[in-house]
């Protein structure tokens, strides 16, 4: 008795499972590339200054005060009076501790000079403001 031969098919190659693996792997270097950068503060238009540098202290306070007058610490909102006691407990007995204000270029000049008031009250704050090269 003899058995029926298979019919010959053409052999095929399969590759749906690779372009799936590609794109989860395309997929973490997309995700992790995102979270290599570093944002300090809110996103704002800072005003440009020909003289500005960067600092490098190790503790870092930022404050953000946003086109809309809106004021955050460290990304969170936050009331105007309420900022010298929020600094004060940051800072503690650091006096290495450095306070930035990001503020938007439109913000009124009123309203920096408020927070920067706020922030000279806390003992031991050394006090800046983040501005871009133009």
């Amino acid at each position: 008795m003899r058995l029926q031969d298979e019919p010959d098919l053409p052999l095929q190659i399969n590759i749906v499972p690779m372009i799936d693996v590609v794109f989860a792997i395309l997929t973490f270097f997309i995700m992790s590339t995102l979270f290599l950068t570093r944002s300090e503060g809110l996103p704002v238009n800072l005003p440009k200054a020909a003289t500005a540098k960067q600092q490098q202290i190790p503790t870092k306070i930022t404050i953000t005060i946003d086109e809309k007058g809106e004021v955050s610490l460290n990304r969170k909102p936050i009331a105007v009076d309420d900022l010298t006691q929020q600094v004060r407990s940051l800072v503690g007995a650091n006096p290495e501790t450095l306070v930035i204000i990001n503020a938007d270029q439109t913000v009124q000049h009123g309203k920096v000079v408020t927070v920067m008031d706020r922030v000279r009250q806390v003992e031991g704050a050394k006090l800046a403001i983040a501005t871009q090269k133009p």
